[in-house]
């Protein structure tokens, strides 16, 4: 590489005829840029290597480095994930494996980790801190501080993922700061909702260094002030992005990252994935290497990957042209020296994983979905769209025979969370608004972050319909109504994933979400909403299968006032 740099030997390959955005120096530089070894060995004025690859004025930057994203939540499997993000210009995916970790605990994240094996984006984990998140749900594994110790001793394994039972965090339960000292001098993600003054002290003093969950500036600017670094996420049920770009100034612009955290296959395929971040920022007159930066040599630092995130000599080939800085279109995507995406087309084929075992238990003819009236009014989860924050509501509950039922002439349905993993199969019932089905029922065994099978629906019949079909298909997302199944996508890698392409994952992502619609549901993507249902520490009200989770006092409460 010392050769190819001195210019004493051919470099692998020479990159001329390009401007470098320099997320080091701030400039576009006319420069050529040699690869040796998969490594950079240099920029200056190299004319010719083996292989020689005119640019012609495209623009040259490091490839996007992602710090927090759920493989699963995408529906596809880690290394058809990486062929898709490739292709929009990603090199590294930072992952947070705790949901099949609540499936299939430590076993899981291992599986992860060799079912990424070879991708064309090179995919990285966290440790998952909260498995189970709270005593509220039933999971289907627990992850301890031995394990959690266990798995940073993979390579792989770059730091703690988000800590998301803050309030056991800041009151110092042992289990959590046993978690916390297990990962002390690595990266630690955390996920404090909401949390603000001296509870928000405390959670930074135990360890947490990064903050996703910010969605409001003065939220954002707090966290900063105390020395979080800031992920301003946009995926799919939450975008907080164009609220917290005013936090990008000279002084803060280091300490910020952009991350997609969920994203859905059709946000994937439609508007991309970092690419997406970058128009959004830049469009909002943020400086195109600025928001670069926000994802390349920001990210890289905060996890430690000395190796990559800038174009420069010593570091890992990985790199992105791009036609303009712009639209971000990705012309080529080259990881460790290697082409491995040229126009919008991934080079590396589709490599179905290995699969897993059964994951879906559930005894359908023992599932009770009544919801008997134990007040005169109903707390109802109300579903705020564009956020996995909902809101607490009172709503006086239309009855039969002493229970509540399905109002959908109001916008009021059954949701319901059933456990699968034990096989005990209980559940538990409330009503939700927000969802706009008018008859019919969907259901999921993605409920973050438990992964029981959640449904909701106008009708008990229908929402059993579909949560039987779940169980068969081992796993996935149904659309039934009259007694009819009308659309799934089948995901029996742990109830989460598919083992199709990403395309095939997309055409049956459309046929339910367009069942959905001709259920009446108004919500862009009601199956993304429908898991974060489940998901008890982030607010107002949840449900898992233990029943309403009141997040602001961390408690299980009656369904009725």
């Amino acid at each position: 590489m010392l050769a190819a740099a001195r210019g004493d030997a051919p470099a692998d390959l020479v990159l001329r005829g390009g401007r470098l955005a320099n997320v080091l120096s701030g400039e576009i530089q006319e420069t050529a840029v040699a690869i040796h070894g998969g490594l950079i060995a240099g920029l200056g004025d190299y004319d010719e290597g083996r292989e020689t690859v005119d640019l012609d004025g495209a623009y040259l930057a490091p490839s996007y480095v992602e710090g927090h994203i759920h493989v699963e939540t995408t529906l596809l499997a880690p290394h058809e994930l990486a062929r898709a993000a490739c292709t929009r210009g990603t090199g590294t995916l930072v992952c947070d494996p705790h949901e099949i970790g609540n499936v299939l605990g430590a076993r899981g994240v291992e599986w992860m980790l060799g079912a990424g094996d070879g991708a064309p984006a090179e995919l990285l984990y966290t440790a998952p801190s909260c498995v189970p998140v709270s005593e509220m749900e039933t999971a289907g594994a627990r992850i301890d501080g031995a394990d959690v110790a266990a798995l940073l001793e993979d390579e792989r394994i770059v730091g703690l993922a988000e800590v998301m039972n803050f309030p056991g965090a800041v009151a110092g339960e042992a289990g959590v700061l046993g978690k916390l000292e297990a990962a002390r001098g690595r990266p630690v993600d955390g996920h404090a909702p909401g949390l603000s003054g001296r509870e928000l002290s405390a959670y930074v003093a135990a360890g947490a260094g990064s903050e996703h969950e910010a969605t409001a500036l003065e939220e954002g600017r707090e966290k900063l002030r105390l020395g979080m670094r800031v992920m301003m996420r946009e995926g799919t049920p939450a975008k907080d992005l164009r609220a917290l770009l005013p936090l990008v100034a000279p002084n803060t612009e280091r300490r910020l990252m952009m991350v997609n955290d969920d994203v859905s296959v059709a946000d994937l395929m439609d508007r991309g994935h970092l690419d997406h971040h970058l128009r959004l920022a830049v469009t909002a007159g943020i400086d195109p290497i600025t928001a670069l930066r926000m994802v390349t040599l920001n990210v890289a630092e905060w996890f430690g990957l000395a190796d990559r995130g800038a174009i420069a000599p010593g570091l890992r080939a990985d790199l992105v042209v791009l036609r303009d800085l712009e639209s971000f279109e990705a012309l080529r995507t080259y990881h460790a020296g290697r082409l491995v995406a040229q126009g919008g087309r991934c080079l590396i084929g589709h490599r179905p994983p290995p699969m897993l075992g059964p994951t879906v238990r559930v005894d359908w003819d023992a599932v009770d979905l009544s919801l008997p009236v134990r007040g005169e009014r109903a707390r109802v989860i109300g579903v705020v769209p564009g956020q996995v924050l909902t809101r607490a509501l009172l709503e006086t509950p239309a009855t039969e025979d002493g229970c509540a039922v399905a109002d959908p002439s109001r916008d009021l349905l059954k949701l319901a969370v059933v456990e699968r993993h034990t096989g005990r199969s209980a559940a538990a019932v409330a009503l939700v608004r927000g969802l706009g089905l008018g008859r019919g029922a969907l259901a999921s065994s993605i409920a973050h972050d438990h992964h029981n099978v959640v449904l909701v629906g106008a009708a008990d019949a229908d929402m059993l319909l579909a949560g039987r079909e779940v169980s068969r298909l081992g796993g996935g997302f149904v659309a039934a109504a009259g007694g009819e199944v009308l659309a799934s996508v089948p995901l029996p890698i742990a109830g989460l994933m598919s083992p199709a392409s990403f395309p095939e994952v997309r055409a049956q992502y459309d046929r339910a979400l367009n069942a959905a619609r001709s259920l009446g549901c108004r919500l862009e993507d009601p199956f993304m909403t429908l898991s974060f249902l489940g998901l008890g520490v982030i607010p107002e009200l949840k449900l898992t299968d233990k029943g309403l989770v009141d997040v602001a006092r961390f408690e299980l409460v009656s369904p009725f006032e």
